[in-house]
């Protein structure tokens, strides 16, 4: 389990107490926004940091992300 603290088109911040391999490919998947494919970049003190690959997918998930934040009550 981890907690997305910020998301972008191009990555995203994520709070986490087990992180993976520096370079791992790992899955994010999120519940309405779906799931995407990235590789962690950094690894930092309870947080990683992951990199999509710049497409438009990586696009839509961060906007699908970003959107289910904004609406929920």
């Amino acid at each position: 389990m981890v907690a997305l603290r910020d998301i972008s088109g191009s990555g995203a911040r994520l709070d986490t107490r087990h992180p993976p391999a520096l370079g791992a490919q790992v899955e994010l998947r999120h519940p309405h926004a779906g799931s995407i494919i990235a590789r962690v970049s950094e690894i930092g003190e309870g947080e990683i940091r992951i990199s999509f690959d710049r497409q438009e997918g990586s696009v839509a998930f961060a906007l699908g992300a970003i959107a289910a934040d904004m609406t929920r009550d």
